[in-house]
């Protein structure tokens, strides 16, 4: 059974995603700062298979210990889903440090800090293993507000990038999601007529479905991806 970490395994997509590589058969370890009812009744259904642990993704300096402590130990490790993700909206005039920071850490610095750690362990344990980083169509077009989270994204698959062509001869691979807007908490502020005014620049003029993104991580994580990697795979309703 092939060893899957899932950051933010407690959000809507981290759930789709989480439940997609379950019902793949592949051994789960999601890492997010709750525990949520639903995620119990998925550990006693999938016991042994589904592991979570409470983890703050902005306290960037304790993944070495993490890993050493505790995700070492559930290897060896196949395949890393960096999904956990922190949205600042606001205009960069109004941009607030502290904030600014927070997002860099989650959305960024931890991805790159557990991807260290997670490849370290492939060429440990030799295991021709897939990274799966989900960036953001913020990324490759301009939305009103989200230009420093869209910087997150933009940094995390200018990383991919070059992660794959360091890591290619050991057969490693890495690659990223950018998916449309969602229904998930992370869309919950936006009102009707904010949602409405995106899904018109988009060609199915509808939400990306949550589960349909999950498939797409599946699939890159799995052998039949196997000659994909460095790439970014839009998942947007036609939004580029």
């Amino acid at each position: 059974m092939k060893t899957v970490i899932v950051t933010g395994d407690s959000g809507g997509l981290g759930t789709a995603i989480v439940i997609k590589l379950l019902e793949e058969g592949y051994k789960v370890i999601g890492l997010s700062r709750r525990t949520t009812p639903e995620m119990e009744e998925r550990m006693k259904r999938f016991e042994k298979q589904y592991i979570h642990m409470n983890f703050d993704l902005s306290q960037t300096e304790e993944i070495k210990n993490l890993y050493f402590n505790v995700l070492k130990k559930q290897g060896p490790i196949y395949g890393l889903v960096n999904n956990a993700a922190y949205a600042y909206d606001d205009i960069v005039t109004n941009a607030d440090f502290t904030e600014l920071e927070k997002m860099f850490r989650i959305n960024v610095f931890s991805p790159t800090m557990l991807t260290k750690y997670v490849i370290r362990d492939m060429l440990l344990n030799d295991v021709k293993g897939s990274i799966v980083h989900i960036s953001s169509v913020s990324a490759h077009t301009g939305y009103k507000g989200l230009s420093m989270y869209a910087a997150t994204k933009g940094a995390l698959e200018a990383f991919s990038r070059t992660v794959a062509r360091e890591w290619g001869t050991k057969e490693i691979r890495s690659n990223c999601v950018a998916p449309g807007f969602m229904e998930t908490p992370m869309s919950a502020s936006l009102s009707d007529n904010e949602k409405d005014r995106i899904y018109k620049r988009t060609s199915l003029k509808r939400s990306t479905k949550v589960r349909d993104v999950a498939e797409i991580v599946c699939f890159l994580l799995s052998e039949k991806s196997g000659s994909i990697t460095g790439t970014t795979i839009h998942a947007d309703c036609g939004t580029i």
